[in-house]
């Protein structure tokens, strides 16, 4: 399931990617653009910054802009950079494999195959869908459907 703190770092670069890259937004313009709290907000986007997807300016005219072009940040990297692998459990991902802690054999395991199949399906979609995207998306609706929101 998706956290609320991705969510958060969705809307937030979502927001950012609609200023456009020659505006620079505050905390307090993206928390009240993206509907989020102002000091929960500040932490993800230090998060955001250390891991490259924003960059941020301190100073009276400072601020944060996107470090890359929207159609380059898609969903899944932004939700790997704060919830971690998309997979459901560690014996499917692809970014930390591990074998669960429960399981004899990962060969014959009954749960691994769908488990991979939902892996690959999460990954198709947010993989290919993009901050440009959402950018386009004016009624929210494909943005909506991809967050599960309801």
């Amino acid at each position: 399931m998706l956290s609320q703190k991705a969510r958060y770092a969705l809307r937030a670069l979502v927001e950012l990617a609609r200023a456009g890259p020659e505006q620079q937004l505050t905390a307090g313009e993206i928390a009240a653009r993206a509907d989020a709290p102002r000091k929960f907000l500040e932490a993800i986007l230090l998060e955001l910054s250390r891991r490259g997807l924003v960059l941020s300016r301190r100073g009276k005219f400072g601020g944060y802009v996107l470090a890359k072009p929207p159609a380059d940040i898609s969903f899944a990297q932004v939700i790997r950079v704060i919830d971690g692998p998309l997979a459901l459990a560690p014996c499917v991902s692809q970014m930390a494999f591990r074998k669960c802690d429960d399981c004899a054999d990962l060969e014959t395991c009954a749960l691994r195959p769908a488990l991979r199949r939902a892996r690959d399906a999460t990954a198709e979609v947010l993989e290919t869908y993009s901050l440009a995207d959402a950018t386009l998306d004016s009624g929210g609706a494909r943005t909506a459907a991809v967050l599960g929101a309801d």
